[in-house]
């Protein structure tokens, strides 16, 4: 049986302890942000990497083809080597008797639960209490799009469609890479996401250097995202005027209409289980994306909705926690 305090070559311990563990104390307490006041944190160490070679490798001197290879190399470094901490933090907590701390830690850091709910909840009040143009303000933190755009009823539906996407990416993907390839998954996953962010935009900078990330991004995503869409839908039946069938429903039928191969799954089922109408046109500093309206329900979203966004998506972490407490538990018992 494991022990925190001690362990031993015949210890059975299952990692997924950790990841609960993990999930519980991120909805608790955050990510750690206090520590990264003095410390760098992971991201930001990886960020900056990738900044490196970004200036190093993307000249606008060079053909696209040399671009897109040196992309790709740049991909393959920094995935190689976030595999690599990854085994080495997992080689600590199996040998020796504390090494679990340090990668408990790093789970809480590399999870985005209570951070994504503070973001999405600085909007909520922002619109609450100071009106539209405060909440413009609140929600360009969250979203690319040009906010100066917005009215009360973009504003709220771009802090929803924020929230069901980073649902998928921050919390469903890493704890199912995870759940999958142990701590090394969820840096490797941490690492490519971080890639797409920085430099997977389809322009003229980084449209060949980013091509690698870019793709790489949406397949690790691939199963996540739809996962998340499914999580989202059951977490309609505990949301009070919130309706599981119209989810997942209005998902099957309206993800593909997303210009993204995975965002439109969890925005999509958000949706229909809130009664919303989500994405169409928006408006982005250097362009106009005139996109399709997905859900059949009222595009005037208000910050009421975005309370009960708030409330759906605490559900759908609960249930994505007791799903991996789940896993752990059958693990235990056939092991």
């Amino acid at each position: 049986m494991f022990s925190f305090g001690t362990l031993s070559s015949d210890t059975v311990f299952d990692p997924l302890i950790l990841l609960v563990l993990g999930l519980v104390l991120d909805a608790a307490v955050g990510g750690m942000g206090f520590v990264y006041k003095i410390l760098p944190h992971p991201v930001v160490i990886i960020g900056n990497v990738i900044g490196w070679f970004d200036k190093k490798l993307n000249r606008e001197t060079r053909t696209p083809r040399d671009r897109a290879l040196r992309g790709a190399f740049t991909v393959i470094l920094i995935l190689g080597g976030a595999i690599a901490i990854g085994i080495g933090v997992q080689w600590l907590t199996l040998n020796h008797d504390f090494g679990w701390a340090v990668e408990l830690f790093l789970i809480i850091s590399l999870l985005a639960q209570r951070e994504l709910y503070s973001a999405v909840r600085r909007v909520l009040m922002a619109l609450k209490d100071n009106g539209v143009e405060s909440g413009r303000t609140a929600v360009s933190q969250i979203v690319a799009r040009d906010p100066a755009q917005l009215d009360e009823h973009g504003v709220s539906r771009a802090a929803i469609e924020s929230l069901a996407e980073n649902f998928s990416d921050g919390v469903v993907a890493p704890v199912f890479w995870y759940v999958l390839f142990g701590f090394p998954g969820l840096l490797a996953y941490k690492a490519v996401n971080t890639l797409d962010s920085m430099i997977g935009y389809k322009n003229a900078k980084y449209s060949a250097f980013g091509f690698t990330a870019a793709r790489l991004d949406d397949v690790l995503n691939l199963v996540p995202a739809r996962l998340g869409g499914l999580i989202i839908s059951i977490a309609a039946l505990l949301t009070p005027k919130g309706n599981p069938a119209r989810a997942f429903r209005t998902m099957w039928r309206d993800a593909g209409k997303h210009n993204s191969p995975n965002a439109g799954w969890p925005e999509a089922a958000m949706a229909g289980a809130l009664g919303l109408a989500l994405a169409g046109p928006r408006k982005y500093p250097q362009h106009t994306v005139d996109a399709p309206w997905m859900g059949d329900g009222n595009p005037r979203a208000i910050s009421n909705d975005i309370d009960r966004a708030l409330y759906l998506y605490v559900v759908a972490c609960l249930i994505n926690a007791l799903i991996v407490a789940v896993v752990a538990v059958f693990r235990f018992q056939i092991g």
